[in-house]
């Protein structure tokens, strides 16, 4: 594509954005999570005064948040034991506990 058919469709895409908008009346639009992780995926490299001229249906520290929320999430998945419960004791102290178990009944 050449500079202005890009420029062309990005003109469109915003007045499609200002239709919408003016559509809603003045309600929020839902987004999915894989909405919000593609939006926040995509722009979050965008210095802050970019983002805040480029024209979205959401607030630009909206985005930010969501980017945020994504980090967040994908730190704590990695991060996860892969395990559940209490790790398995070694088997030589297992052997010890049960015979000192044995020679004292009590």
């Amino acid at each position: 594509m050449s500079d202005r058919d890009k420029d062309v469709e990005i003109l469109a895409l915003r007045h499609q954005i200002t239709v919408l908008e003016r559509q809603l009346g003045g309600q929020r639009v839902r987004f999915t999570a894989s909405d919000r992780a593609f939006l926040a995926a995509l722009l979050h490299r965008l210095p802050s005064r970019v983002l805040r001229g480029v024209r979205l249906v959401v607030h630009p520290d909206t985005l930010l948040h969501w980017h945020r929320d994504l980090v967040a999430r994908c730190h704590a998945a990695r991060s996860r034991s892969r395990r559940s419960g209490r790790p398995q004791t070694v088997r030589s102290i297992r052997h010890l506990v049960l015979r000192l178990a044995r020679d004292n009944p009590s």
